[in-house]
């Protein structure tokens, strides 16, 4: 499979409940880089890449884990042929 950027924008009851640690601390377990981090307007902004085996599964584990809080997920995806990012980081 090829190389794959996801950015999900999350609506709920999403900041104050460590959804970025947990997003963090799942992205440890994949072989993906990106970021998270809170949007002033109550979303939080998670965006992977990585293989597209492993970003499909690694938001699939922010689902089953953080799932219960969202209420609302905006995502769009694209093909990349070079990595642009490097490790996994919570932004502020």
């Amino acid at each position: 499979m090829g190389l794959e950027r996801r950015c999900v924008y999350y609506s709920g009851r999403v900041q104050g409940v460590g959804f970025r640690f947990t997003a963090r601390h799942l992205a440890r377990g994949f072989d993906v880089a990106g970021y998270v981090r809170n949007l002033p307007d109550g979303r939080v902004e998670l965006v992977a890449e990585g293989d597209a085996a492993d970003v499909g599964s690694f938001f699939a584990s922010v689902r089953r884990e953080m799932g219960d809080k969202v209420r609302d997920a905006d995502e769009s995806s694209e093909a990349v042929e070079v990595s642009q990012l490097s490790g996994f980081e919570i932004r502020y």
